[in-house]
């Protein structure tokens, strides 16, 4: 998974607006206490981020 695919997948449940937010200020415990953005910018690979994002909005399995 590439950070664009994330970036959709955060912005279709989110909102384009939201997401950014989002992705900047919810801090996450499956990514070593970091929000996305901090993540990214250490390096984790998107798939791994997104996962954990993906259980922090408790979205469906069929969206894993």
């Amino acid at each position: 998974m590439r950070e664009a695919e994330l970036r959709g997948k955060l912005a279709r449940h989110l909102g384009d607006t939201y997401s950014l937010a989002w992705s900047d200020t919810v801090v996450i415990g499956q990514l070593e206490h970091r929000t996305v953005s901090q993540a990214l910018a250490a390096g984790v690979p998107c798939r791994r981020i997104w996962l954990a994002a993906w259980s922090a909005l408790e979205l469906p399995e069929t969206e894993r």
